[in-house]
């Protein structure tokens, strides 16, 4: 299993507006061959931090089936309109 850890910083502003169209997007997610499971967490110290982890089978099914798919760019016009600053995307495996 594969682990995405994405990072977002989101205005304080637009905190509502982002959790609501996050609640659509990660339907788009669940879709995807290959998808576990998806987990967003808002920063406590800093409330405009927000940190998402999505399980996946496997790296294919995270950057082929997922982000080659016309889910993504759906994704990505649901929740991008509210990032403030350009999100940091990694993976990990478990050890």
């Amino acid at each position: 299993m594969i682990v995405e850890h994405a990072e977002f910083t989101i205005a304080e502003a637009d905190s509502e507006k982002f959790e609501s169209a996050y609640a659509q997007a990660k339907e788009l997610l669940a879709q995807t061959e290959g998808f576990l499971w998806a987990r967003m967490h808002r920063g406590v110290e800093r409330g405009e931090s927000y940190l998402l982890l999505v399980g996946w089978e496997s790296l294919e099914a995270h950057n082929v089936n997922f982000r080659e798919s016309d889910r993504f760019p759906r994704w990505r016009a649901l929740i991008g309109p509210y990032f403030a600053a350009t999100p940091t995307v990694e993976h990990y495996r478990e050890v």
